[in-house]
């Protein structure tokens, strides 16, 4: 479950980022967004699991999925810098 959640927010990601070389933040901000917004879901989820330990490995995903967005974002707004220098 764990690697199927990030594996499809990864592909949502990367799919999202190619879309980039505008030379601004916004598109980096909506990758950004987007992880934020799906790791509250995970987020509800956890909150409203009975077993402790499940909801503890939600929350891990969450919190994972929180730093993949802002790495992408990163990468992105990286990317778009260079290709604005070329």
């Amino acid at each position: 479950m764990k690697f199927m959640l990030k594996a499809a927010v990864g592909a949502s990601l990367l799919a999202l980022a190619a879309c980039g070389g505008q030379g601004d933040d916004s598109l980096g901000d909506n990758v950004a967004d987007n992880a934020d917004a799906v790791a509250d879901n995970v987020e509800a989820v956890a909150e409203n699991t009975t077993n402790e330990a499940a909801a503890d490995s939600l929350e891990e995903n969450a919190e994972a999925i929180r730093e993949n967005g802002q790495a992408q974002e990163e990468a992105i707004d990286d990317a778009d810098v260079k290709a604005n220098t070329q």
